[in-house]
Parts: C-alpha cells; sequence; structure tokens
C-alpha cells in the first residue's frame, strides 16, 4: 500500500511533460535503439455509461474486440517485461464499468507499473474506491460542470448522476485521507467555450470537495473539426479562466492548460517523435500510436490487437517500427494529418526542439515529481 507523508500539489506537472526525467530513453531513442513506452494509455472497453457532448471517442469508432482479466493480465505482463512504467486506464471507454478493472489495476501495481484511471466516478461505490485507491497513483474524475443541470445536459446523463458523482468524490477524499494514501484524486473540465457558464461553479465544487486539484483542458477535435470546437472562443474566456485559478487553495490546486487554450489548433511541428514514449491502446485491444488513429479510416497506423496478439510480440515486431519510423519522417505532417492538440503534444513539442537544437533537453536529477512516469 503506497502511503502519504506531505502533500504535493504544488509538485504537480498537469500542463507539460515528464520526458526530461527519462532521458536514458531519449538517448537510446536518439541512437536508433527501439524502446518501449514510458507510459500507455488505454481503455478496457469501448462500452461508456455516458453520452458527452465533447467526447473524441465518438470519432474512434473500429471493430471491437473484449478485453478480459487474461488479457489486460497478459498485456501488464508483457508491459512489466519490456520496461513501460506507467499505464493508464484512459482512452475511448469508461474501464471502470469493465469486470477487468479492478484486477487490472492491482496486477499493474504488483508488477511495479504506476497505475492511472480516468473516469466519469459513477460505479465507484465506496467498496469500490476502497479497494482499488490503495494500488493507483492517481484518479481522475471526469466531471465537466459544477452545476446538476448543466452536468447533465453536457455529459448526457440523468441530473440524479451529479449527485451519486459527487458523493463518490466525497468517498474518495475520506478514504484517501483516514488511510493516508498517496494517490492524487484529480478532478477535470473538458471545456468548449459554450461550457463557460459552469466554470466557476466547478472550481467552487472542487474546493468544497477538496481533491488535490481541478484541471481545466481544451477540447480536441480530429482535422476535419467534426466536434465542432470553436477554438477562437476560448481567448474571449481568459480572464474566466484566470479567476477559476483564484479559487486554489492550500490543498486544492486550480490549473488551465494555458499552453494548450492559447495554442488553438496550431502545431510548431509536423513529425511525431513522441509516439515510441507513449502510445495509447483502445478499448477494442487495437493497439495505434494515438487515440486519434483508432478509427478504421487510419488503418494503415493500426499495428495489431492485445486480443489477437501478445502485446510483446506486437512491440517486436515490424510493422510496430514501420509505423514509429513513418510518423517521425518527412512522409508525415502532424499539421495536416493529425486531429488538433493529441496526446503526445507536449512531448512532441519537446522533442521536435530537443532535435532542432532550440532547446535541449537535460536530465532533471535534482527534482522527484508526482506521477513520474505519466509522460
Amino acid at each position: 500500500m503506497m502511503k502519504k507523508n506531505k502533500n504535493k500539489n504544488e509538485d504537480l506537472i498537469l500542463d507539460g511533460t515528464k520526458i526530461q526525467w527519462h532521458m536514458d530513453r531519449v538517448a537510446k531513442w536518439e541512437r536508433g535503439e527501439r524502446i518501449a513506452p514510458v507510459t500507455i494509455d488505454m481503455a478496457l472497453t469501448r462500452a461508456c455509461n455516458y453520452g458527452c457532448h465533447f467526447c473524441y471517442a465518438m470519432l474512434q469508432e473500429n471493430d471491437r474486440s473484449v478485453i478480459n482479466k487474461e488479457i489486460i493480465t497478459n498485456f501488464l505482463e508483457d508491459s512489466a517485461e519490456i520496461g513501460v512504467k506507467a499505464v493508464s486506464f484512459v482512452s475511448d471507454g469508461e474501464s471502470t464499468i469493465s469486470p477487468a478493472f479492478i484486477d487490472g489495476v492491482k496486477v499493474g501495481n504488483s508488477l511495479g507499473i504506476s497505475m492511472a484511471v480516468g473516469t466519469n466516478g459513477f460505479v465507484l461505490t465506496k467498496s469500490k474506491l476502497e479497494e482499488v485507491l490503495p494500488h493507483l497513483t492517481y484518479i481522475r474524475i471526469n466531471i465537466s460542470a459544477g452545476e446538476k443541470k448543466r452536468y447533465a445536459e453536457i455529459m448526457g446523463v440523468k441530473e440524479s448522476y451529479f449527485d451519486r458523482v459527487v458523493q463518490n468524490i466525497k468517498d474518495m477524499v475520506e478514504i484517501k485521507k483516514k488511510n493516508n494514501l498517496s494517490v492524487t484524486i484529480g478532478l477535470q473540465m473538458v471545456l468548449m467555450p459554450e461550457y463557460a457558464d459552469q466554470v466557476i461553479p466547478l472550481a467552487k465544487l472542487g474546493k468544497e470537495l477538496q481533491p488535490d486539484y481541478l484541471i481545466i483542458k481544451h477540447c480536441s477535435d480530429n482535422e476535419d473539426g467534426d466536434l465542432g470546437v470553436d477554438y477562437s472562443g476560448y481567448e474571449k474566456i481568459y480572464g474566466l479562466l484566470e479567476k477559476a485559478e483564484s479559487y486554489s487553495d492550500e490543498n486544492y490546486k486550480v490549473k488551465i492548460k494555458w499552453s494548450k487554450i492559447k495554442s488553438g489548433e496550431n502545431r510548431s511541428y509536423s513529425r511525431c517523435y513522441g509516439a515510441p514514449f507513449m502510445i495509447q491502446i483502445s478499448g477494442s485491444g487495437l493497439v495505434a500510436p494515438c487515440g486519434m488513429l483508432f478509427n478504421e479510416k487510419y488503418k494503415r497506423y493500426h499495428i495489431g490487437n492485445i486480443c489477437e496478439k501478445r502485446f510483446i510480440d506486437i512491440w517486436k515486431s515490424e510493422e510496430y517500427w514501420e509505423v514509429m519510423n513513418h510518423l517521425a519522417s518527412g512522409q508525415f505532417d502532424a499539421k495536416t494529418m493529425c486531429g488538433t492538440l493529441c496526446l503526445q503534444h507536449k512531448v512532441n513539442e519537446a522533442l521536435d526542439n530537443h532535435v532542432k537544437g532550440v532547446k535541449q533537453l537535460e536530465q532533471v536529477t535534482n527534482k522527484k515529481i508526482p506521477h513520474l512516469n505519466f509522460i
């Protein structure tokens, strides 16, 4: 069981990358060696009990398979063997509704992998929380409104769901405190400009509930703009977002992902160098460089499926590395061939600047930070 000695909220990196704490892997990558991902984001199912209007998963449809307990155990054992440092159940489905969820967290933790989950929090009853929280590095609740009526509208559920999720957050905060656990409890608002009326109510709700942090982030969209995100609308609410940050206190941090919100749809890089360091796996078992490439129209980037083949064999395959090398080549242009503000965006920025000599990455040895393995 992981214990907590002090509050580490001030050290949380919520708008950036931790790639510079993994320079041994960067050095191997620069030498052309095949490296294991530092972090893998994945879902245990494509299914979800919510209908969030901002959800990118509706753009990620692909052939579905079932990830059962045996498959996730095999995957985690393979990940540990090749040197994966962290696995977060954050992808294109609600992993907590999978029968494999609690066992998956426990197995990963027992293998020395840092485990985390992003969830709507609805099914996480007190008994489940007591079982799973000791084995997690962090849990992040997706909650994009601070008022019941707007929560129902934005998250695509009944108003009563809001009360249940709020109670579940209260329970996890209580369990953490009672058992002196090290797990970080966070709230996340996926912000579209039309949700601006919920920024302050949610900041206030967080202050009342006292998780470790609230992160307010942009909404990603695909290259065709199918979700209809108005990136120009973010600038109009900068003052509101700054006000939300003022609700931070000694134990609760409100953080805006300013770097992505202010960048709009723009990228400074064309090549995707981040994929070998951080991949995604769909709730269907599909292995791809990132979730933006899960959809069937990106089939050329689909590397394999953990429901059909062991992950270690997929990772060792020539197909895996052909895809990784293609993304880092001049044949691929992330500015025109990807959706906006992807999973690897900050890692890509850092590696691109490093390769170009704009800003060299250097090993950080004098500071330990939370969630080090979630880059």
